[in-house]
């Protein structure tokens, strides 16, 4: 058996997933069902349509009004918006004639040129489905792909003098205590705004972006106009819930007031090395800043969810709304380029400084190492770099 045979059935005996589609061609599939199928897997992750396979994976052959494969890249092209290039292959399993369509990724939505907008997601059972894609979705789609910005789209119905003041003293003080870019405290509030990518011009009025509205707006605001941010700090024992705090406050605050829940729970062990006694930590306090930071800046703020910070029998754990974006994956974790979801964020919490947000800052499991004297990762992440606000 060849190889590519062997990659075949291992797909087709894999079963349908978010990557693989089985379609039956007994009666004949209609036009508009294949261009579907095709349209939500590009809309996903791309992946391969197996045309003339029922969903059990039994091969029961094409009809005969599709034998002849030559002219469907050119119909699904015809069919798709922007048009979709697919590759098809003529295939033989069981003794049965088969086509596999296979679908790229798309960087931009699809749709058919019927209208139709439609994306995969998995079922509670595990098999997936075609479901619409609803419009408030694709911003999450377009930021994953590194399309849109969702930081700094503005806030059109706020404006800048409504922003909280107090924030920007806070952003201030942050650039003094952690050492960001000092040329930018005796900037006036405006050009502070805009030297950090918080307010952008719209219509001749400025106006806060997604990232100014979380910096400097009141709670009140961010609930009305961002119901997607909040921030939770648990501590659980067992089954017992000792701490449940929610925040919904301007993030500089929220970080403030999460780290002294957190610094209160940080215990020291001292060891004896050689004629010196060595504090240690359960938590490497600098290694628990960055990580939450990260949370905070790579979330998804289109997806409803808090960003959790939990302390348990198990240990510490920060986690976030949001996927890993185009290009991260478990695989290359560890040695991908940095991408950001959200690309205003790098450049305001390098300039501002906040704590370990900055290029050149080494990573959290690096600072865990040397501080718990451990041997360091041999495939360390790479620093967080800086972009320019879109």
């Amino acid at each position: 058996m060849h190889e590519a045979e062997q990659e075949i059935q291992v797909l087709i005996r894999g079963g349908e997933s978010l990557a693989v589609e089985f379609k039956s061609d007994v009666k004949s599939l209609p036009d508009r069902d294949l261009v579907a199928a095709v349209v939500a897997l590009a809309n996903t992750e791309g992946g391969d349509l197996f045309l003339g396979v029922e969903d059990d994976g039994t091969p029961t052959g094409l009809h005969a009004n599709h034998r002849n494969l030559a002219g469907l890249p050119a119909l699904i092209a015809n069919k798709t918006i922007p048009s979709l290039a697919v590759r098809v292959e003529a295939l033989e399993l069981e003794g049965q004639p088969i086509a596999r369509i296979q679908v790229p990724k798309s960087r931009q939505l699809v749709s058919t040129s019927d209208g139709l907008l439609q994306r995969r997601r998995l079922r509670m059972d595990g098999t997936p489905e075609a479901v619409p894609f609803y419009p408030h979705e694709f911003v999450q789609r377009q930021s994953s792909l590194g399309v849109t910005d969702p930081s700094a789209l503005p806030v059109e119905n706020l404006a800048v003098e409504d922003l909280d003041p107090i924030q920007r003293i806070r952003i201030r003080n942050a650039i003094k205590k952690y050492g960001g870019d000092q040329s930018l405290i005796p900037l006036a509030d405006d050009e502070l705004d805009g030297a950090l990518g918080l307010t952008v011009s719209v219509g001749g009025m400025r106006r806060p972006t997604v990232a100014g509205l979380l910096l400097l707006g009141s709670e009140m605001q961010l609930r009305q106009h961002l119901p997607s941010h909040e921030v939770a700090f648990q501590v659980l024992r067992g089954t017992d819930v000792l701490v449940n705090e929610f925040y919904r406050k301007p993030l500089l605050e929220t970080f403030e007031e999460v780290e002294v829940l957190f610094r209160a729970r940080v215990e020291e062990e001292e060891i004896q090395v050689g004629l010196f006694r060595v504090p240690i930590p359960n938590f490497d306090r600098r290694a628990f800043r960055e990580a939450f930071v990260n949370a905070l800046v790579h979330r998804d703020y289109s997806a409803l969810g808090a960003v959790h910070v939990k302390l348990d029998d198990d240990g510490l754990s920060i986690s976030n709304p949001g996927g890993f974006v185009e290009g991260v994956n478990l695989d290359n974790l560890l040695v991908a380029d940095p991408r950001s979801r959200n690309p205003c964020w790098p450049t305001s919490s390098s300039a501002s400084a906040w704590p370990n947000a900055r290029a050149g800052a080494s990573t959290g499991s690096s600072r865990v190492c040397s501080a718990t004297g451990a041997p360091p990762p041999t495939t360390p992440c790479r620093p967080l770099t800086p972009s320019p606000c879109a």
